[in-house]
């Protein structure tokens, strides 16, 4: 029985197919029509958004994320190398053209000058690295909404707010394309009092079900 969680079933080896839905936004259709399953229950979402990357549903999501946001005064968008940078930069657009910072992974000669810095354990990579941004590009006159494209452990959005700490800007919140709810990185940022605007939450992959939350 189907309860007030939308339920969408999928074909391990092709796209997602539709076996009963209720009504879903733009974004959850559109992990339906081209999201794929892998064994193990891995969504790859790499054809159109962290890899290949629709520029028009790019354009959808940064217009959700204003609606969202718009009244937040934010005056920069704040994301992390490499699949959050696309997304981030096609919503500035829709917040008027203001300046995305991102955090790089890695030292880099181009990197001068005062930096801020914290430790972030990768869970895909499994290895934990440094975030690093230029002090001159994040101030305490600044309001940033920081915006990524997947939320699973939140390592790296807790790496991001910890910037954010650093600079003493004013945090608008956090704008995620997708997360998953089945794992705690959105009910850990959520705890700490952080506006979290997540556009689809995956509640569960498990034989052969992906289940939207709500």
């Amino acid at each position: 029985m189907l309860s007030d969680d939308r339920i969408i079933s999928y074909n391990m080896t092709d796209n997602l197919l539709t076996k009963g839905i209720i009504t879903m936004n733009f974004l959850e259709e559109r992990i339906m029509k081209d999201g794929v399953v892998k064994e193990g229950n891995i969504l790859k979402v790499d054809s159109f958004l962290n890899h290949q990357m629709d520029i028009a549903l790019l354009c959808q999501i940064g217009e959700e994320f204003h609606r969202r946001f718009a009244d937040a005064g934010v005056t920069k968008i704040l994301t992390i190398e490499a699949s959050g940078i696309g997304i981030a930069t096609v919503a500035s657009q829709a917040f008027g053209n203001i300046p995305v910072v991102f955090a790089k992974k890695s030292a880099s000669l181009n990197l001068d000058g005062e930096l801020y810095t914290t430790q972030v354990q990768s869970y895909t990579r499994g290895a934990v690295f440094n975030i690093q941004v230029a002090k001159k590009f994040l101030t305490e006159n600044d309001t940033i909404l920081i915006i990524d494209d997947f939320l699973a452990k939140g390592k790296a959005l807790l790496g991001l707010l910890e910037i954010v700490k650093q600079s003493g800007a004013k945090l608008a919140g956090c704008g995620i394309v997708i997360e998953k709810g089945f794992q705690n990185g959105g009910q850990i940022i959520r705890d700490k009092g952080i506006r979290l605007e997540s556009l689809a939450i995956v509640d569960s992959i498990e034989e052969g079900v992906i289940k939207f939350r709500e």
